[in-house]
């Protein structure tokens, strides 16, 4: 039996194309919420395609029969196959054909830092702009949603196995659904009181509404897959019981912890990790853990500091809540930023500040241990570090203060400590990382494997994607070898 999402498409019959006449098309792109109007709202910045426009920038693919752009997609999502499709008119094999490879092609579609992957390897994009391939994924799937829905799986015989997937992020939710699909029976295990993971605590909704992962939900629990949320293991359910009543286990829990800044004054009430401040702002209280369910109140002056996608995200955020002075302070220069353009041109619109070169040395802190500001450094830029940028440094006498009465710390994501004593005998790195194969994905653990962020550190949605399938397939081919339980 096949394992894709959706029957495989074959390409259809074409003429040659003219490549020098494609390379010399104007580009399209989908239009978007002018910046007075979004600061009003919590809706997508960016609209759909109309349909005749989303044909013509897809009619500017040259058909590469190299195609760098499916090599450099983490699950290699045939793009000019898609493409010819759309551009023929064919709106619903285009979107088959990124739901061969993708469990998510309409939240990759708008998440995925294309310019780095995909359009950063278009042909096309050397001499003009790349052709809009995440905007034309995400068309093409929500037209497919919107027009009869996506295909749904040929029922396949039982095989009596069993696999817990914890977690319900990208790497749980493709693990479970590859699996599904195989016919084993899956049970995904979510912490939180609502299915998503990130896809649904992490991503403010004007970057991606949530009717994605709810329309996701519903598509597992069709194949059969239960989902338990507000179920913690290691709490709720005991990890010697799981292992002892699942064929196999996937831990997809990914890296939830935020990285602290180590300065005086961190620990003051308004100092709020990315993911505490982001959850506050995008969720209503009853989708929230208890401790998380107190109003952010009416912050006026909000600083960041932090220099990725979620750093943008929380500045954006800060700005519709209604704060008036928000500045992003990181301590590199913008060309060292590792997050997606387009979060920092609509951060840039929507009025957020940015200090480069700046480190913070000290939260202020008024009377009442009320946050009053942030002490600064400023930093020049010195010989690489092991990844390859130059390592920021301090310039002597350089201090400077910016007033906040917030203060947000976006500056990375670790795993869980407490993972450690739910499975004490799982070897995991100095950075609390799970350790696991690299081809496989199985930990030293047998029947449990582990996949995405827990493993990887914070990442991006599609390699946690790309580890779920890795780790489905060597499920499937360790349950073959296996009695059912």
């Amino acid at each position: 039996m096949a394992d894709q999402p959706a029957e495989k498409q074959a390409k259809p019959e074409r003429p040659a194309v003219d490549r020098k006449a494609r390379l010399t098309a104007p580009s399209h792109r989908p239009t978007k919420q002018k910046p007075e109007t979004r600061m009003g709202n919590w809706d997508e910045v960016s609209n759909l395609f109309e349909p005749g426009i989303a044909m013509q920038e897809a009619a500017r693919c040259i058909q590469c029969p190299a195609a760098p752009c499916q090599k450099a997609c983490p699950v290699h999502n045939d793009i000019p196959k898609a493409l010819w499709f759309l551009e023929n008119n064919d709106f619903g094999a285009a979107a088959d054909v990124f739901r061969e490879t993708s469990e998510l092609p309409e939240m990759c579609g708008r998440l995925c830092p294309q310019e780095r992957l995909c359009e950063g390897h278009c042909v096309v994009g050397k001499n003009a702009l790349p052709v809009a391939i995440g905007k034309l994924e995400t068309f093409t799937t929500e037209w497919q949603r919107a027009n009869g829905g996506a295909p749904k799986p040929a029922a396949v015989p039982p095989t009596g196995k069993r696999v817990a997937v914890i977690g319900s992020g990208p790497a749980g939710i493709a693990a479970a659904e590859r699996l599904a699909r195989k016919g084993h029976g899956v049970v995904i295990y979510e912490a939180w009181p609502s299915f998503g993971g990130v896809l649904r605590y992490g991503i403010p909704t004007f970057k991606q509404n949530k009717g994605a992962v709810d329309r996701k939900l519903a598509d597992l629990q069709a194949m059969g897959v239960e989902v338990l949320t507000n179920t913690r293991v290691g709490q709720d359910v005991d990890w010697s019981a799981l292992t002892a009543e699942f064929d196999a286990v996937f831990v997809g829990i990914g890296a939830q912890s935020g990285t602290q800044l180590g300065i005086p004054g961190e620990d003051a009430p308004q100092v709020l990790t990315a993911t505490n401040f982001l959850v506050r702002c995008n969720l209503p209280p009853e989708e929230l853990p208890e401790a998380m369910r107190e109003p952010l109140g009416n912050p006026q002056r909000v600083v960041v500091v932090g220099g990725g996608d979620t750093s943008m995200d929380c500045v954006r955020s800060a700005r519709r809540l209604g704060a008036q002075d928000v500045t992003l302070v990181y301590r590199r220069t913008e060309a060292e930023m590792q997050g997606r353009i387009e979060e920092r041109t609509h951060a840039v619109e929507e009025g957020v500040q940015f200090e480069y070169l700046a480190a913070p040395l000290a939260v202020l802190l008024g009377d009442a241990g009320e946050v009053r500001g942030l002490r600064c450094q400023r930093m020049a830029l010195g010989p690489a570090d092991d990844t390859g940028r130059r390592r920021p440094e301090p310039v002597p006498d350089s201090e400077f203060d910016i007033a906040a009465d917030m203060l947000i710390i976006a500056i990375g994501y670790g795993v869980e400590e407490e993972w450690g004593t739910v499975a004490p005998t799982m070897v995991r790195d100095r950075w609390a990382r799970i350790v696991a194969d690299p081809d496989t994905l199985q930990t030293n653990l047998p029947g449990v494997f582990a996949g995405g962020d827990d493993v990887n550190g914070a990442d991006l949605v599609v390699t946690a994607l790309a580890d779920g399938h890795r780790a489905a397939e060597a499920i499937d081919h360790y349950l073959a070898g296996v009695a059912a339980k």
